[in-house]
């Protein structure tokens, strides 16, 4: 998570800005010299050295981008031990909000807000289209995968919370292992991380209402306490206390990382030992693995993040927009914040099994991710065109 705010300094990022990339496809004439000629001299302009990061610096950022490493095994953990995570389970649901809470001030002192307007009015039908097709792929799928997997009122819920989530910040790794459109995902992934106060909540409540009371506005306070605040706090930092700033900045990958993953292992440790608890034998067999409640939840995540890439690069593609866009959009719609679920879940219902979805798909979205952005590195951007 939160690489790519790493990876990509504010100037870096102004040089993947897209207006430099599209082609002119006007006639040839003085017309396209002179928008060349200009293009070129903002450029120089706007373009300054990138400081060459230090070995310990590199290191950092190698084994941030090891999150799915990460947790892979802390859930292979809380699969064969979960007492390994009683300590920080049995100080929940506040262990969980302060560790999404210090998740997204790593991600708010790594975000220039500058750049972020500046893209945001330079590329508004690529990011609205993205950030529409977040808020309707996922929270439909979301109710229709609940629905014919038959799972129980509490997992579906579950299921629903995860789908109407934003998108996930470790979707802008995935999309520049890619060679996507990695400015677009920044933007799309903050876009839709701000606009979570009001339609995580609404949608929640419209398409899981039928399932369980959804007090939206409480959703509402939480997601702004533990999102948004520390987003803009960190941001906020940038300009108040630029020197510790910097002096941070290359551990907060990799802080947030190893938060994410400790939060998402934990859910799931708490989860396992609830099943393990109701089932006849004292381990989760095949058997019982297929029949039983996880086996359904690990299967609905799995077909829900499916539908999230195949459905966001189709509607991108049939739209008209580029190679490079398809693949963001199609990352960002199909990964989700799923430790903001994961909180919001324990904090606001009564049933530790909503919880279940979010926590399984923290690790089964990043393996998905993952390796979809090794095959997509493998195909140049500009032949798929």
């Amino acid at each position: 998570m939160l690489l790519a705010f790493s990876l990509l300094s504010p100037s870096s990022i102004v040089l993947l800005h897209p207006n430099s990339s599209i082609p002119w496809r006007g006639k040839p004439g003085a017309c396209r010299v002179s928008r060349s000629s200009k293009i070129r001299a903002q450029q120089r302009r706007e373009e300054r050295p990138a400081a060459r990061k230090s070995t310990w610096e590199e290191v950092l950022a190698t084994a941030a981008s090891l999150y799915p490493l990460y947790v892979t095994v802390g859930g292979a953990v809380a699969c064969f031990k979960p007492s390994a995570f009683s300590w920080f389970v049995d100080r929940g649901p506040g262990s969980y909000s302060c560790a999404l809470g210090f998740i997204m001030l790593s991600m708010g002192i790594t975000l220039d807000l500058d750049d972020f307007f500046r893209l945001l009015f330079n590329r508004p039908l690529s990011i609205l289209f993205g950030c529409a097709a977040q808020y309707t792929i996922m929270p439909v799928f979301g109710a229709i995968i609940g629905k014919i997997m038959g799972l129980s009122p509490a997992l579906s819920v579950g299921l629903i919370l995860l789908a109407c989530c934003p998108g996930g910040t470790a979707s802008n790794v995935v999309t520049l292992i890619a060679q996507g459109d990695v400015p677009l995902s920044i933007v799309m992934t903050t876009c839709t991380t701000l606009s979570a106060v009001f339609l995580t909540p609404t949608l929640t409540k419209v398409l899981a209402g039928a399932y369980v009371p959804v007090d939206a506005v409480k959703l509402s306070l939480s997601t702004l306490q533990v999102v948004v605040a520390p987003l803009l706090l960190g941001s906020y930092m940038q300009k108040a206390i630029p020197g510790f700033v910097r002096a941070v900045t290359p551990f907060a990958p990799l802080s947030a990382v190893l938060a994410s993953s400790l939060l998402a292992s934990s859910v799931f440790s708490e989860n396992i030992v609830r099943l393990r608890q109701s089932t006849a034998t004292p381990t989760l067999g095949l058997k019982n693995f297929l029949s039983g409640d996880l086996g359904a939840v690990v299967i609905s995540v799995i077909l829900l993040h499916l539908a999230g890439y195949f459905v966001g690069y189709a509607s991108s593609a049939v739209c008209g927009f580029r190679e490079r866009q398809r693949r963001a959009i199609s990352i960002e719609v199909g990964m989700q914040n799923s430790s903001l679920g994961v909180v919001l879940a324990s904090s606001h219902f009564t049933s530790p099994m909503v919880s279940l979805p979010c926590a399984i798909s923290a690790v089964i979205m990043n393996i998905m991710g993952s390796s979809l952005g090794f095959i997509w590195r493998h195909v140049d951007p500009s032949d798929s065109d």
